[in-house]
């Protein structure tokens, strides 16, 4: 493969804007930062627990597109509306991501009506 292939899912949000779910290149998987709206309902899950489960279950939907897993992830970056939240956030993102886990940064971040959002990237045929 050469240059970038786009990721097109119904199974994660839609892009709110100019950008693209995720994008395949010859080994990397990029996906866009993702929110926790219910892809089939639209709607927002309350409580940051809830939120880091359908944030990552978008995630697993774009990298399923692509091939992928949330075991081929190598780095995320999460973003928090409080970093009140990380260990409430941590609990479920452990639960999900299986190990080895992905390089991780995480941010406090002003977010418009969300408590999180997650990018990532994984290796294409990583395992």
């Amino acid at each position: 493969m050469s240059g970038k292939v786009q990721i097109v899912t119904n199974n994660a949000p839609s892009p709110a804007g100019p950008y693209s779910q995720g994008l395949i290149t010859e080994h990397l998987v990029f996906v866009s930062g993702q929110r926790p709206v219910d892809p089939a309902t639209g709607e927002v899950k309350h409580g940051v627990k809830e939120q880091t489960r359908q944030v990552l279950t978008n995630i697993e939907s774009v990298l399923k597109e692509a091939g992928c897993t949330l075991a081929d992830l190598v780095r995320t970056t999460v973003y928090l509306s409080d970093i009140s939240y990380f260990n409430e956030m941590n609990e479920v993102y452990r639960e999900m991501v299986p190990e080895p886990f992905p390089t991780r940064t995480t941010f406090g971040a002003q977010l418009r009506g969300i408590l999180i959002e997650i990018d990532a990237i994984a290796v294409k045929g990583g395992k």
